[in-house]
């Protein structure tokens, strides 16, 4: 069982591997089109978040910002991925992690400003605010969805407008500083702020929180009661229901406890990235979680490392756009060529049966029959 398992693994990473070789083949052909110097221009997407390291006059590292501007993309990508795959998890396709991004960062702003504490009882109870809005405002979606059969794809895409027009009101109207030169509020304290990790960096020690979340996301999915009945509801609900799993209570609580990961992306970006609110505060990036979590197919681990991929590229592609001639749109289709490609399940299909054949000795056929 070992070995079948560790070749499925082996045989998954080659199949990974000549993906994004051929997806990397493409953009580069893509760049060559529009770009007078494709090269130039393809390798600042490919190595342009990666420090130098010179030893010309003894160690000297440059381009530090580059990396922590991967590692800060990665912190919150993989929060919110973490987030997305909790959910589908339980085959609930929710899309309410924006708006629980903006109310996480509000609710953590709210606290910065206007609940002046020591440190760190201050930066806690701002991760708690943000935890804490994050959570409800994924339990109501939950709740609706568990007890009155409300499809939760329209329910959280509506409470998303809710959550913007709501982080609009509270920052115009309450958290506004009227002496900045832009809509947004006064630098935080520095008993709010969450403290460098990397200096020269903004990378901050959220990123230790992410590694213990994703820990925990594991360890909650595959060795607790919770994470049992989360694959069994996800699985087949009736039979879940059958045998003796309240299921309306693992769907809510699931998009509640999500919602607690994307309330603390939220206050990353407040917290640790801006360290003030302003009112354009990263649109569309809740969205961006779930390209993670399929990318890592709800995997918390895989999650790690698809949201360092993913990072790594988006911090690549704003490099490569400011170094070149390669406008934000070309920019953007190289990406979106990228992770199709890589999402793509039957890309290699020979490849594919072959390894499912071996696997399953035969069952390829039954395999085929159901659309597997």
């Amino acid at each position: 069982m070992i070995h079948i398992k560790n070749h499925k693994t082996l045989t998954e990473l080659l199949r990974l591997a000549a993906i994004v070789m051929i997806a990397l083949v493409i953009g580069f052909v893509i760049t060559a089109s529009v770009s007078k110097e494709p090269v130039r221009a393809y390798t600042a997407l490919l190595t342009g978040p990666l420090p130098r390291v010179s030893f010309a006059h003894g160690v000297e590292i440059t381009n530090l910002n580059r990396f922590g501007n991967w590692l800060e993309e990665s912190t919150t990508l993989i929060l919110l991925g973490l987030a997305v795959s909790l959910v589908f998890r339980a085959r609930q396709f929710s899309l309410g992690a924006e708006g629980q991004v903006l109310l996480g960062a509000l609710a953590a702003a709210a606290v910065a400003v206007k609940a002046p504490a020591p440190f760190p009882l201050h930066l806690l109870l701002a991760l708690g605010a943000a935890g804490m809005a994050g959570f409800l405002w994924g339990l109501i979606p939950g709740l609706l969805k568990a007890y009155l059969a409300v499809d939760e794809i329209v329910c959280t895409l509506m409470l998303n407008v809710i959550a913007l027009q709501l982080f609009d009101l509270v920052l115009l109207n309450w958290l506004r500083d009227p002496s900045a030169g832009f809509l947004g509020t006064a630098a935080f304290p520095a008993s709010a702020v969450l403290p460098l990790l990397i200096p020269g960096t903004r990378v901050s020690w959220m990123l230790v929180v992410m590694l213990a979340a994703v820990f925990a996301v594991w360890f909650l999915m595959e060795r607790t009661p919770f994470g049992y009945a989360l694959k069994m509801v996800g699985a087949n609900r009736k039979f879940a229901e059958y045998g003796g799993i309240n299921a309306r209570r693992v769907i809510a609580l699931s998009m509640a406890v999500s919602g607690i990961l994307a309330g603390l992306a939220g206050a990353h970006l407040s917290l640790g990235l801006l360290k003030r609110l302003t009112v354009s505060l990263a649109p569309g990036l809740g969205f961006e979680g779930i390209v993670v979590a399929l990318l890592a197919r709800n995997d918390p681990r895989g999650v790690l490392v698809t949201g360092l991929f993913y990072g790594y590229l988006r911090t690549g592609a704003q490099i490569m756009e400011r170094s070149s001639d390669v406008t934000r749109e070309v920019v953007l289709i190289i990406q979106a060529v990228i992770i199709l490609l890589i999402t793509a399940e039957r890309l290699f299909p020979p490849f594919q049966q072959w390894r499912r054949t071996r696997n399953d000795g035969g069952a390829i056929a039954i395999d085929h029959e159901f659309g597997g």
